[in-house]
């Protein structure tokens, strides 16, 4: 077979799609609906969502608890096309708590009068904190001029990037007590690393996406019933492949790129059975989507030497390090009640210096309560548990995890999940599933558009260029939209051809919220007085190194 693409213009492309999680469903939604045959795989036995999770006793689990903030608006609009009305909860509440007890608890911030960031949220948690004074919260206003200055230009934004988030917050003034008792906490579960290993760039960018943009912005909603991948995905998978030209080959996993003869562009990819270890090979495309992690695109480009030697930057980006998750799911005897259905642990020593939240899914799912229970009798609560930066953790046995869950870190938010007895259990191991944002990495990081026509990356760790997408780090909207566009950069470059009524129609991509007037305003002045300072060797303080 020729490995070059056919001269038949009637053709509609192929598009090999590797990597199923929202970048590769994303792109595959916006090159399907532009005309364009997509083949999607995934390592997942199925990642079309239809079969459910399983443990070996017949229940649902899920490979992590993840929320869906107010500012999603693409994903609220997908689930608005599939007719999807009532898969999440309400926002809710969420409380963190430490060795000495309840530490703070976050409101539903857009239930009250809406104020001007970040006084609606100052006056919304007055009194959710309890035991961090207000001295040490104001600390925090530093932080807040340098979130001003980060996007100044492109150079301004790496150093910041070359910053890890602790030095900044050190010469910010942040007061220890800030940092340790609420700054850590939350990126051990935000960004899933302590500050001192994190971007000072992608730290600032994910707090002020995630918590200071505008009032409301931290509130945080939870799938409603069953999973993520069985209510969102499987009905976006079956209207692809009812109404589209999606091929999803489950258990499959990419294990090599070949060049075409002139070395311009991709021309196969070949394939391994992850049951069987069987190879094939898929040919006669037009381009192809990493969606893809570090680890995945590391394994990948030192397969692909021939490849590789074109695109170095996803080689360099394949060199990035990657988080360990271990998820855990506890079905107990009896109901343990709870305040707040979701909770984030920080600084016990049972953590092993990692972070962890737990769901209680009997909350969450309510009107469910009986799914989660697989067909077993329904007896009483059912916590789901999330550790992260968990290499540490993933070390134990299963039931030493069990354990410091149920004897440690539970009670000390509700004593009586001390006299509550585990009926059934599941640990799961994720090793390097998560992308680091470490100092100095957004340069490592792969560009939605590579040095090879045809080859595109999507996922939240890819730097999008003119693309750029206004939420930040670790987010299933970033990734999603990243996919989306990926797919749009190679129907407006004229890389690939649909077919069809809509042929070529790029994906419309929903902006999040503009930001506040004060905020631009506090932009605008801070880009006229810094631009010629710096003209001059004239910085930031916490710039001067």
């Amino acid at each position: 077979m020729p490995d070059s693409p056919t001269s038949d213009q009637a053709r509609p492309s192929h598009v090999v799609v590797i990597g199923a999680g929202w970048a590769g469903w994303g792109a595959a939604k916006a090159l399907c609906e532009a005309g364009v045959r997509v083949t999607l795989l995934d390592g997942m036995d199925d990642p079309t969502g239809c079969t459910p999770l399983k443990t070996a006793s017949g229940k649902p689990f899920e490979a992590g608890t993840r929320g869906f903030w107010r500012d999603y608006p693409n994903i609220n609009a997908l689930t608005a096309e599939l007719g999807l009305s009532n898969v999440f909860t309400e926002f809710t509440t969420s409380a963190f708590w430490s060795p000495e007890g309840l530490e703070a608890t976050a409101p539903v911030f857009g239930d009250g009068l809406q104020w001007p960031s970040p006084l609606g949220q100052a006056f919304a948690t007055i009194n959710n904190f309890k035991r961090l004074p207000v001295a040490d919260r104001l600390s925090i206003a530093g932080l807040l001029v340098a979130m001003l200055d980060l996007h100044r230009n492109d150079a301004v934004y790496q150093q910041y990037d070359g910053i890890d988030a602790l030095t900044l917050f050190k010469q910010l003034r942040i007061s220890d007590r800030m940092i340790d008792e609420f700054l850590r906490p939350i990126l051990l579960v935000g960004l899933f690393k302590p500050p001192e290993e994190l971007s000072a760039a992608v730290t600032m960018e994910l707090l002020y996406y995630y918590a200071l943009a505008h009032q409301d912005s931290f509130d945080v909603r939870w799938i409603k019933s069953q999973s993520i991948a069985e209510q969102l995905l499987a009905p976006l998978s079956q209207r692809l492949r009812d109404r589209h030209q999606l091929e999803v080959l489950g258990g499959t996993l990419a294990s090599r790129l070949n060049l075409s003869a002139d070395g311009t562009r991709v021309a196969s990819v070949e394939t391994r059975s992850v049951a069987t270890g069987r190879s094939a090979e898929i040919k006669a495309m037009d381009a192809v989507v990493l969606a893809v992690g570090a680890k995945g695109m590391g394994a990948l480009m030192h397969r692909s030497p021939d490849c590789a030697a074109l695109v170095p930057e996803l080689v360099r980006a394949g060199t990035l390090g990657a988080i360990d998750v271990v998820s855990v799911r506890l079905w107990l005897d009896r109901t343990v009640p709870v305040a707040d259905p979701a909770n984030v642990f920080s600084r016990f020593q049972a953590l092993r210096g990692s972070g962890a939240t737990f769901f209680m899914l009997d909350q969450l799912q309510a009107e469910h309560h009986a799914e989660l229970w697989g067909g077993a009798p329904v007896q009483g609560s059912v916590v789901a548990s999330d550790f992260y930066n968990a290499t540490a953790i993933a070390q134990l046995s299963d039931q030493a995890i069990v354990d410091c869950l149920m004897q440690e870190l539970l009670p000390m938010a509700q004593p009586a999940f001390r006299q509550a007895l585990v009926v059934d259990q599941e640990v799961r191991r994720y090793p390097g599933s998560v992308s680091l944002f470490s100092p100095g990495s957004f340069q490592q990081r792969p560009p939605l558009e590579t040095a090879l026509p045809g080859l595109v990356c999507a996922g939240d760790w890819v730097r999008m260029g003119e693309r750029e997408f206004g939420a930040k780090g670790l987010c299933q909207e970033r990734a999603y939209v990243c996919g989306l566009e990926a797919a749009n950069a190679l129907l407006q470059r004229g890389q690939v051809r649909g077919g069809g009524v809509t042929a070529g129609r790029p994906h419309p991509v929903r902006p999040i919220r503009a930001d506040e007037p004060h905020v631009l305003l506090g932009r605008a002045l801070n880009k006229v007085v810094m631009d010629p300072l710096e003209a001059v060797g004239l910085r930031w303080p916490w710039l001067m190194r």
